[in-house]
């Protein structure tokens, strides 16, 4: 399946007029070809691809190669048994009309030949992994289009462009160029550039790949446990039988003077490592579906965890692992998060002498696999002990009545 996002570029005045200097230059010789592609079919010629290459080489010899071929797919495209205006026909025949004066004449004459000479387009290749004259590149851990503008020349621009949602192609398709740039393998995306009311936009155009999952719940999981406080992963390894096989923390804190590009990055490099991880130990991933967490909210006396969480974003980090995962033949197992920290500190924790998150991770091990947990019988007899039950109340009600006092000072 083929998809197309759409993106905004940033570019420096110099390298802006470049750029643009360049679309003219390309959309001339889109025109060029079409109209050599409508003389050619008349005459029923063979090799057309040929003849016109060659002759945009004599009239463009400034214009690198790959912008010629791609000028003469972007020609192809057209339709050849009707006339085409280029710039848009709509606005070619408002322009025609005799009242329009002034200012709204002008305005109409702008987009016409933005339309018309501010196209750029440049059909990707694996070989030149992924594109040659107009690549994705990591430049100070930002996204960037590197656009070739002549013979070893190119700019840089800026790619704006953010996540909508958890479905948001763009989120694969960033999983999939750090995949590239990491294993040196490459996969081919067509860039075309539009100039729009003075500012440069952008579409790739790329095959989604639907891999399939080798890496299942059979053998176990990895499981993931996002911690805010401290702001840390903890991961357990749980065999197909339940038991804990290894375990380990990842502390997240360098994340968080970071600036959201940068985390971004750092996020997408942590997404492999874990989705390696599993491959590594042929083990699905197991996450807490957050979408069930409740939200917290202001007085609830959390003000500083949801200060931190709001400089780290846990669900956005489990979209990543989510893409990743899927990219590279993981399942990704999504449990419910009730009470699985509590589970993991009354039960796991003294149990096997490790810390209630890493118990909280292995909980959620369990539950990926479909294990259920009984209530500890020690446990259970507190629960059925009316004295008990009654201390433990009244200690809830002294504690809540400490905390409205401290609130209202």
């Amino acid at each position: 399946m083929f998809v197309s996002l759409q993106f905004k570029l940033e570019l420096k005045r110099e390298d802006r007029e470049k750029l643009i200097k360049l679309m003219r230059k390309q959309s001339s010789a889109i025109r060029v070809a079409y109209n050599m592609l409508k003389e050619l079919e008349k005459e029923k010629a063979k090799k057309t691809h040929a003849q016109i290459y060659h002759r945009l080489r004599q009239l463009f010899p400034e214009l690198p190669t790959k912008y010629v071929d791609s000028a003469i797919y972007k020609a192809k495209q057209y339709p050849t048994d009707k006339p085409v205006v280029f710039g848009s026909k709509r606005l070619f025949e408002k322009l025609c009309k005799n009242h329009l004066t002034g200012k709204v004449r002008e305005r109409l004459k702008k987009q016409w030949r933005e339309l018309r000479q501010g196209t750029l387009i440049s059909i990707g290749s694996k070989s030149d992994r992924g594109n040659r004259l107009t690549r994705f590149e990591d430049l100070n851990e930002q996204l960037h289009l590197r656009i070739t503008t002549g013979n070893r020349e190119f700019i840089y621009a800026k790619v704006l462009r953010e996540a909508s949602n958890s479905k948001d192609k763009w989120i694969t398709f960033t999983a999939m160029l750090l995949e590239s740039w990491q294993t040196k393998n490459y996969f081919p995306y067509t860039v075309e550039l539009m100039l729009r009311d003075e500012e440069v936009y952008g579409s790739v155009s790329f095959e989604l790949p639907t891999p399939e999952v080798k890496y299942t719940r059979e053998n176990g999981v990895i499981a993931i446990d996002t911690n805010a406080s401290p702001i840390h992963l903890a991961i357990a390894e749980v065999s197909k039988t339940g038991e804990l096989v290894s375990y380990q923390t990842i502390n997240l804190h360098h994340l968080l003077g970071l600036s959201q590009n940068s985390k971004d990055h750092q996020e997408w490099i942590l997404a492999h490592q874990i989705v390696d991880l599993a491959i590594q130990k042929g083990k699905a991933i197991a996450v807490e579906n957050l979408k069930k967490l409740k939200r917290g909210m202001r007085g609830d006396g959390r003000a500083t965890l949801r200060k931190r969480l709001h400089h780290w974003n846990a669900k956005k980090f489990l979209q990543k692992l989510k893409r990743v995962a899927m990219i590279k033949g993981v399942e990704i197992v999504e449990v419910h998060p009730a009470y699985t920290s509590i589970i993991g500190m009354l039960k796991y924790a003294p149990q096997l002498n490790i810390d209630k998150d890493i118990a909280g991770a292995y909980v959620i091990g369990r539950r990926a696999l479909g294990f259920k947990e009984d209530m500890p019988e020690n446990y259970e007899k507190l629960l059925k002990d009316k004295a008990y039950l009654e201390f433990a109340l009244k200690k809830y009600e002294e504690r809540e009545k400490e905390l409205r006092e401290l609130l209202e000072k």
